[in-house]
C-alpha cells in the first residue's frame, strides 16, 4: 500500500509538473521582474537608477491614480453583479426544455466568441453620433429629438461602458452557470415537485444553494477579469473624456507608452495586489473551501 500511495504521488507530481513551470515561467517570474523594476527610475531617456519605494509613495500621492482607481472599482461594483444575474437568467431558461435550445444558446453565447477589440469596435459603431444605431433606434421610437453623444460625458460613457461590457461577457457567466446548473441532480428537483414547491421555492431553496460555489467562481473570474479591463476602454473612450473613464490598466499603459516604466510597473504591481486581496476576500467571504469539500 506505501509503494501504491508512492507511486500515485509520483505520478501526479509528474503530471502537474507542466503546471508548475508554466506558472514559474509566464506568472511567477514576470511578477517578480515587474516588481524589481518597480524599484527603480526606468525613464526611456535617463539612466536607470534605484530608488527603492519612491515610485509606490509618488503613487500614494498621485491624484489622477487614484481617479483610476475609483472608477475601476465603479466599474467593477456595477457590471460585475448585472453580468451574474442575467447570466444566471440566461442559464436557467438554457438549462429548460425549450424549442430551439440549442439555436438559442448559440445566439446567447456568440458574443463571448468575438474577440474584444472587434466587440468594442461594433459598440463604437453602434454609439456613432452620426450614424449609430443606438441613436437611430430612439429617434424612430421617438425617445430623444435630436442624436446623443453618447461618449461625450463621463456618466454618459461610464454606462456606455457598462452596457457594452455587460454584452460582451455575460454569455461567459452563463457558460459557467449553466455546467454548474447541468451538475444538479435531476432527482432533487423531483423530490421538490413531489413536495409540491412552485418554481421560485424550487429557485431559491434548492438551485441557488446548490449553485453557490459555481457563482462565486463566476464572481471572481469575472472580478478579475474587470479590474484589468482594457481593449473595451481603449477602443471608445481612451479614457476619456478628461481621463474620466481611465482604468487602472489604462492608467499603467500610459506610463509605458511614455518610456516611464518604473512608474507603470508600479502601477502593475498595486493592480497585481488589488486582484490577489479581491480574490482573497471572496474566498474568505463565502467560504468557498467548506462549500465545496
Amino acid at each position: 500500500m506505501i509503494r501504491l500511495y508512492k507511486n500515485e504521488i509520483k505520478a501526479l507530481s509528474i503530471f502537474l509538473l507542466p503546471l508548475f513551470i508554466f506558472v514559474i515561467l509566464f506568472i511567477f517570474i514576470p511578477v517578480i521582474f515587474v516588481f524589481i523594476n518597480s524599484l527603480f527610475r526606468d525613464v526611456t531617456f535617463l539612466g536607470k537608477k534605484f530608488v527603492f519605494l519612491e515610485n509606490y509613495i509618488f503613487l500614494a500621492k498621485d491624484y489622477a491614480f487614484w481617479e483610476s482607481l475609483k472608477f475601476t472599482l465603479l466599474f467593477i461594483t456595477i457590471s460585475v453583479p448585472l453580468e451574474i444575474i442575467l447570466g444566471l437568467l440566461f442559464a436557467v431558461i438554457l438549462n429548460e426544455k425549450i424549442p430551439y435550445r440549442g439555436f438559442i444558446r448559440v445566439c446567447i453565447l456568440l458574443p463571448w466568441a468575438i474577440p474584444a477589440v472587434v466587440s468594442a469596435r461594433l459598440w463604437e459603431l453602434i454609439y456613432s453620433y452620426n450614424y449609430g444605431l443606438a441613436n437611430f433606434i430612439l429617434l424612430k421610437l421617438g425617445l430623444i429629438e435630436k442624436p446623443v453623444n453618447w461618449l461625450e460625458t463621463g456618466v454618459s460613457a461610464f454606462i456606455s461602458l457598462v452596457i457594452a461590457d455587460i454584452w460582451k461577457t455575460t454569455p461567459f457567466v452563463a457558460i459557467i452557470l449553466l455546467a454548474g446548473l447541468q451538475t444538479i441532480p435531476k432527482e432533487i428537483y423531483h423530490q421538490a415537485l413531489v413536495d409540491r414547491a412552485n418554481f421560485l421555492q424550487r429557485f431559491f431553496k434548492v438551485t441557488l444553494p446548490l449553485l453557490k460555489p459555481v457563482i462565486i467562481v463566476a464572481f471572481l473570474f469575472r472580478t478579475i477579469d474587470a479590474i484589468r479591463i482594457f481593449d473595451l476602454i481603449y477602443v471608445l473612450t481612451k479614457g476619456g473624456p478628461g481621463g474620466a473613464t481611465t482604468s487602472l490598466s489604462i492608467y499603467a499603459y500610459e506610463y509605458y507608452l511614455s518610456g516611464d516604466f518604473g512608474y507603470a510597473s508600479a502601477i502593475s504591481v498595486f493592480l497585481f495586489l488589488v486582484s490577489l486581496a479581491i480574490s482573497i476576500l471572496y474566498l474568505k467571504l463565502s467560504r468557498f473551501k467548506e462549500e465545496t469539500l
